[in-house]
């Protein structure tokens, strides 16, 4: 038997509302940042595409302030480094594309465009799409100009190689902590004349002062490459393997993160063949036998609080997806970090 009364109320209440009338003090905050004049939003599938839909303001990457921003999502499509399919040169555009990423996260309970000053500043500039070393100091230098002006930077590769570069500049005052979810440790050495290959980005960033490695945890490890992760081991990381990251242990791991990297500067970095190749086939090197998108967002939402200044999404190669799954993904995983950064203490 139906509550007249309830339903009375309701009618009240609703009957006359349109769907930018937002009652809870809460969601109306966030309501009150996406709608204007009534119940017009903006519509996802037109304008611009940019990262997360953030204001583009590729103006910004040329000014010294970077035009006061605290946030800023950068395109890196580089992808010189790669061992073995390339294409995530295309990866920043690809997640460019994602459209309904936001603008509330419903576990974290925040909008973070709202919370924070954050625009797309496009692409970092690059003098040669041929030269690997030149294209590192060129990110390096990019990034050390972002780090001294005080903004905190969310990219998207391109391949793994750029974070040893970006993390030379976030971690050159202090050496980071690092939470690392991936497929790969990417602690090999130099292969085939390079130091700059995607198998190897962790190992640099510890010799190079810039990552402290017994504040470093790499989740989601996997496949037949964990004979070349001894620096890894001996350099104190703690690695957790894609079968320990199930149902009932995944507060463990959350809470072993949470304590190696304290209240200290912790820097995120997510490669998207951290996720089984059957939610993810858009990338260079598949591992079956990953992560689950829940599972990825159950670890990092578990982060929320934490002294996080900066992260990446990297290795989405959208042409092997036709679904557009893989970017997808990779653009939910972008806006989670984008809220714990917001919420960084």
């Amino acid at each position: 038997m139906a509550d007249e009364a309830h339903l009375k109320a309701l009618r009240e209440k609703y009957g006359n509302a349109s769907g930018g009338d937002i009652f809870d003090p809460h969601f109306k905050s966030v309501a009150e940042a996406q709608f204007t004049g009534g119940d017009k939003r903006k519509w996802p599938f037109a304008g611009i595409p940019t990262l997360l839909d953030a204001p583009a303001m590729p103006e910004a990457a040329a000014l010294d302030d970077f035009g006061g921003l605290d946030i800023a999502l950068v395109g890196v499509p580089m992808d010189l480094g790669v061992t073995n399919r390339n294409g995530t040169r295309f990866g920043p555009r690809a997640l460019r594309t994602i459209e309904r990423v936001g603008p509330y996260d419903h576990v974290l309970r925040v909008s973070p465009m709202s919370k924070a000053k954050v625009a797309d500043i496009g692409d970092v500039p690059m003098q040669s799409r041929y030269d690997l070393s030149r294209c590192h100091e060129d990110i390096e230098a990019f990034y050390r100009r972002l780090v001294a002006a005080g903004v905190r930077p969310l990219s998207v590769g391109g391949d793994h190689s750029i974070s040893s570069s970006i993390l030379k500049a976030v971690g050159a005052k202090e050496p980071v902590c690092l939470i690392h979810i991936d497929a790969h440790c990417d602690t090999a050495g130099p292969y085939e004349g390079t130091k700059f290959q995607h198998g190897g980005p962790f190992r640099l960033a510890v010799l190079d002062g810039v990552v402290d490695p017994k504040r470093t945890i790499q989740i989601g490890i996997r496949g037949p490459a964990e004979y070349l992760w001894e620096f890894s081991y001996e350099s104190g990381m703690t690695v957790v393997h894609a079968e320990q990251v199930r149902e009932g242990n995944i507060e463990n791991i959350i809470a072993q993160a949470r304590a190696l990297v304290g209240d200290r500067p912790t820097y995120i970095s997510f490669d998207i063949d951290s996720v089984d190749p059957g939610f993810a086939p858009g990338t260079g090197t598949p591992e079956v036998g990953g992560l689950a998108p829940r599972e990825v967002l159950q670890i990092l939402r578990g982060l929320a609080g934490l002294n996080i200044i900066g992260g990446d999404v990297v290795e989405v190669a959208p042409q092997y997806d036709p679904s557009t799954n893989t970017a997808q993904i990779a653009a939910q995983v972008l806006h989670t970090i984008l809220c714990l950064m917001v919420m960084a203490r």
